[in-house]
């Protein structure tokens, strides 16, 4: 016989049960930010080859919009008020990587004045940078991201992607 709501002590352990058999997905959050001259900010991970956008992996529990805040805060020194969500993009499995959830948020502009440097050791630079130069600087799959996130600030429209290509 199966557990209902109104034994709530078996009805718990039996949602308990389930949600330990489900699967969890991981969840990057990034951060989408301009200067007044309309340029991206790149960070460069000293962990990874390449640049990225300022952000990272979510932990456990933590809601995206958390962890870009977090993110940020760890990377840059930035306190950061999110502006609005651009994009999630479902990515498939890939390499020894299970699926995935990125999320992109408006972080909006930043003041030319502010002074920006790395803020921790996961970041060994940052860089303004053009839109096109973007797409030369980053990984495909966040190209693709990126430039469904530009589109997306222009619109004023979230973007839903599969693996960098709006699914609809």
């Amino acid at each position: 016989m199966r557990p209902t709501p109104d034994d709530p002590e078996m009805w718990n352990a039996y949602l308990a049960e389930g949600n330990a058999k489900q699967q969890r997905k991981r969840v990057a959050a990034d951060v989408l930010f301009r200067n007044t001259s309309g340029e991206y900010l790149l960070v460069q991970p000293t962990y990874k080859p390449g640049w990225d956008l300022p952000g990272g992996m979510a932990e456990a529990n933590e809601a995206p919009e958390d962890a870009a805040v977090r993110e940020v805060k760890e990377e840059l020194g930035l306190t950061v008020t999110l502006l609005g969500l651009l994009v999630v993009d479902w990515v498939p499995p890939h390499g020894p990587w299970d699926d995935q959830l990125a999320f992109i948020f408006d972080g909006g502009v930043l003041a030319d004045e502010l002074p920006l440097q790395p803020h921790d050791e996961e970041v060994g630079n940052l860089a303004f940078v053009s839109h096109s130069e973007v797409g030369d600087r980053v990984r495909p799959r966040l190209a693709n991201r990126f430039a469904a996130a530009a589109v997306a600030l222009a619109q004023g429209k979230t973007r839903y992607l599969h693996d960098g290509i709006p699914a609809w």
